[in-house]
């Protein structure tokens, strides 16, 4: 973090004003402190936005080699990063250094300040972000990810882990000489790979998304019994626009990820055509901002949560979710995304992790650097894929079954391609054989000339979509491919098998079923852009007004 806070010191460690003091008086209490009394322990949620008085706060984290001083908070100064907005758990441990005065300000009051006062919301906000990147880039803390980079688990929960924003320390097997030290102090060996040492305390070995997000702390406290306003089922670009318009016109929303926000979207390098960022923008930014912003106004968000289905017979709506637990709402966004269409390859599976990858993102490319790579497709997602390893792999090979790009890609794209000297496009090529023992090692291609076997060991697939449905049959109209069918795509025969109540036809991205909606890639028709996507999210929660007026 020592890198944050030296060069954007201001932003990340602002000193407030006395008059900004002033304002935040009656949002709050104070609280005379101790020497060396903690106010707070890496793991707590609803956690108090500390602002010092008088006496001084020490933040530190803890990790493998003891506790590291981050920095020590002053008069003016306050403590306080992204989980105390979320309600999530805190990453560092706030002990008073010398006794004096602060004044605690809850999250609910928090959240209200960051609402209704613009120029407090901004200071708080940016100087939230910084704190958690420095934690974040700074590979430290008392979250231990123990793992092998020929172990597909291993990338597993790199990926989930990185994409939700979780600082944490990565030790492999294969190079990191103290591993085996770390592994005996802990009684696990090196077949138990991997493993996530949680809180420096908790043996995970090779956990699940929901049990790293549940010792983390991940999601806040969420009441399922409590009947919401509106229930978004995924956290792409879609679902998280839905979520913030939602929150920020007073509904009382509640967000399920199966994984991470951002979705598709949130695993491409670089997003350069999306309105407002010129020099582009990574998937996984994008996301952590949006998911920011939908819990500025109050949305709840849980990570590691699926939609088990959907009970549409009846309102209000059931959800019921791979918690275990029900959820009642009175509408519905569904915005699950698609997922990149597998190859018609017998032993595929086997490579999952281990040479085939979904993504191509700094996890991935670290995998990768100065190798041969392939890239499957082509769309922007594996454009964007192909400029991005083109920086740091030896070489790419962009294989399409088409004879080109054109009528897929962006021009921008294309003209990158064309002009990077280490990416080769294969037209009309698709792969036949993938060769390997315990990883990926051989891979054949077939073109019309002949079929080529090459040595590369990584293969990255980025083609079509399939769209995230089978929790939905039975409840709402899909189209022959799975999509879900809204507003003038249903036919008369769709409202008719599915008992359409209302006098009105469906609205413009409702369902079959009235007051639940479908939006972004899950859509049958949708663009499967990240622009339509976020807009389809926005314009849909005036579509939800109006059904719950109904």
């Amino acid at each position: 973090m020592a890198t944050i806070l030296e060069t954007r010191k201001e932003q990340a460690l602002p000193k407030l004003t006395a008059v900004q003091i002033a304002r935040l008086e009656r949002h709050g209490k104070r609280i005379r402190t101790h020497r060396n009394e903690v106010l707070a322990e890496p793991g707590d949620r609803n956690r108090h936005l500390l602002v010092v008085i008088s006496g001084s706060i020490e933040i530190s984290r803890p990790g493998i080699t003891g506790r590291e001083v981050i920095t020590v908070h002053t008069p003016g100064d306050f403590a306080g990063e992204m989980s105390n907005l979320s309600g999530t758990g805190s990453f560092v441990r706030a002990r008073m250094q010398e006794e004096g005065e602060v004044l605690a300000i809850d999250n609910e009051h928090l959240r209200t300040i960051v609402q209704t006062d613009a120029e407090l919301s901004e200071l708080f906000m940016r100087a939230f972000i910084l704190r958690r990147v420095g934690l974040i880039a700074s590979q430290q803390g008392d979250v231990v990810l123990i793992g092998s980079r020929h172990s597909a688990a291993t990338l597993r929960l790199q990926q989930f882990l990185t994409r939700n924003g979780v600082p944490y320390v990565g030790l492999d097997v294969d190079k990191d000489a103290s591993v085996q030290a770390l592994l005996d102090r802990f009684d696990v060996s090196v077949n138990d790979v991997p493993v996530v040492l949680c809180r420096g305390e908790q043996v995970l070995k090779n956990p699940s998304d929901e049990q790293i997000a549940w010792c983390l702390g991940l999601n806040p406290r969420i009441d399922h019994t409590r009947l919401r306003d509106l229930i978004v089922i995924g956290a792409g670009p879609a679902g998280l626009a839905a979520a913030v318009y939602a929150a920020s016109e007073g509904l009382d929303v509640v967000v399920l990820e199966a994984n991470a926000p951002g979705g598709q979207a949130g695993s491409s390098s670089k997003i350069e055509n999306y309105l407002g960022f010129p020099t582009g923008i990574s998937g996984q930014a994008l996301a952590g901002r949006a998911l920011v912003q939908s819990q500025k106004f109050g949305a709840e968000v849980a990570i590691a949560s699926s939609a088990l289905s959907l009970q549409c017979d009846r309102k209000p709506y059931e959800v019921q979710s791979s918690c275990g637990q029900a959820m009642l709402a009175r509408a519905i966004v569904i915005a699950t995304g698609a997922e990149y269409r597998t190859l018609a390859l017998d032993n595929l599976p086997r490579f999952l992790g281990v040479g085939v990858y979904y993504a191509a993102t700094n996890v991935e490319a670290r995998l990768c650097r100065d190798e041969e790579v392939i890239i499957v497709g082509g769309g922007n997602s594996a454009g964007q894929a192909a400029v991005f390893l083109a920086s740091s792999c030896r070489h790419v090979h962009l294989l399409v079954r088409s004879r080109g790009l054109a009528e897929s890609m962006s021009r921008y794209l294309i003209r990158r391609i064309e002009d990077s000297p280490n990416i080769t496009l294969h037209v009309r090529t698709e792969i036949a054989a993938l060769e390997g023992d315990n990883r990926l090692e051989h891979v054949t291609w077939r073109s019309a000339a002949k079929d080529e076997m090459r040595d590369i060991k990584h293969v990255f697939l980025m083609t079509g979509a399939v769209p995230k449905t089978d929790w939905l049959r039975g409840c709402v109209a899909l189209d022959e491919k799975g999509f879900v069918r809204t507003g003038s795509d249903l036919s008369a025969q769709d409202l008719t098998s599915a008992r359409w109540p209302l006098a009105r036809a469906p609205q413009l991205l409702e369902t079959s079923v009235a007051g639940v909606f479908a939006v972004g890639d899950v859509r049958s028709g949708s663009a499967k852009r990240v622009a339509s996507a976020v807009g389809e999210g926005s314009v849909c929660v005036q579509l939800v007004h109006r059904a719950l007026q109904e």
